[in-house]
């Protein structure tokens, strides 16, 4: 299955839904359609084929966490992935998501109170661990791809797309980190029950339209520090994405709330520097690699994180404003 997953992905569910033949007035259509994730809707019900080569038993381990925390993360429809041609195929109920256009409606105190009742939660024997560091690494591994085919390819001289010399303080600033935040080895600390790619897309209301909040997305579930959970919103903070009221909103709830990442009073810096920095050098790893692809410059957000990565000396060393003791 390629890219175009989503028609075949649509009409399967559609037959799931409605065995019968004939129109239907459902709410359908396409959600995300990228390599590594297809999601269609059919009115109440959600589909996701997960990314080529997903292991059939991590993600049934992840499903089966998902069904025995119903009140944090979104209970799958099915307790074990089906098959469609080479992906694994998952189905969920549909519930309404973030809306990314306003943002006071950000659930920050509720995405810190669901963390902390996850990284509360003892994690079940066999959990794999937490993919987070791992997707860091991959999103480095496609930035030195990418570079190197622009190098044995190179682009027309008009193209505005970076160079290699602004890739390089993404890649120093990614060689610098710890070998756990590289995937290179384990995560230190006590092991926790995390996400793994925590971020305001990874949240709904079910049930739609207004229920409680819960966190989707099972994929990167498993067992690892739980700093890692509040890397990102962290990293956007200390890069200036993220108002300082609302990171203080997320991070004061996730205290209040016994979340045992972060000290629940004092400095939570000491613990986040390394993770917020690796999220910080994955997003612009992610970003050079869609511009140099797509021959464009860097927009403003995607120039903030690739800046963010040139002034860090090397982890844990303080950057300044970007990353506050």
């Amino acid at each position: 299955m390629t890219r175009e997953a989503a028609p075949a992905l649509t009409a399967r569910l559609r037959t799931a839904v409605h065995p019968g033949a004939g129109p239907c007035a459902c709410v359908c259509g396409p959600l995300a359609d990228r390599p590594d994730a297809t999601v269609v809707r059919h009115g109440t019900t959600v589909a996701k084929a997960h990314a080529p080569g997903t292991d059939p038993r991590e993600l049934t381990l992840r499903l089966t966490v998902a069904a025995r925390l119903p009140g944090v993360l979104l209970s799958p429809l099915t307790p074990a992935p089906a098959h469609l041609d080479d992906r694994l195929v998952t189905h969920w109920p549909y519930g309404t998501p973030v809306d990314r256009d306003d943002p006071d409606a950000a659930p920050w105190e509720e995405t810190a109170r669901l963390l902390a009742r996850l990284h509360r939660t003892p994690p079940p024997e066999g959990l794999p661990p937490m993919r987070g560091p791992a997707k860091a690494a991959q999103a480095i591994s496609r930035l030195r791809r990418t570079l190197r085919d622009r190098t044995s390819t190179p682009a027309p001289t008009s193209t505005p797309a970076p160079t290699s010399a602004e890739a390089a303080p993404v890649l120093a600033a990614w060689a610098a980190l710890p070998p756990w935040a590289r995937a290179e080895a384990s995560a230190p600390g006590t092991p926790a029950l995390c996400h793994g790619d925590l971020h305001l897309g990874q949240l709904v209301r079910h049930p739609a339209p207004d229920g409680p909040w819960r966190l989707i997305d099972v994929d990167d579930l498993g067992v690892g520090t739980p700093a890692w959970d509040l890397a990102r919103p962290a990293a956007w903070y200390a890069c200036g994405l993220l108002p300082p009221d609302e990171w203080l909103r997320f991070l004061t709830a996730y205290q209040a709330a016994g979340g045992p990442a972060v000290p629940e009073d004092g400095d939570p810096w000491p613990v986040l520097d390394v993770p917020a920095r690796a999220l910080t050098v994955q997003t612009a790893a992610l970003a050079l690699t869609k511009a140099l692809t797509a021959g464009r410059p860097l927009d403003e957000v995607e120039r903030a994180v690739v800046d963010a990565c040139a002034r860090m000396t090397g982890a844990p060393a303080q950057l300044d404003r970007e990353f506050p003791e």
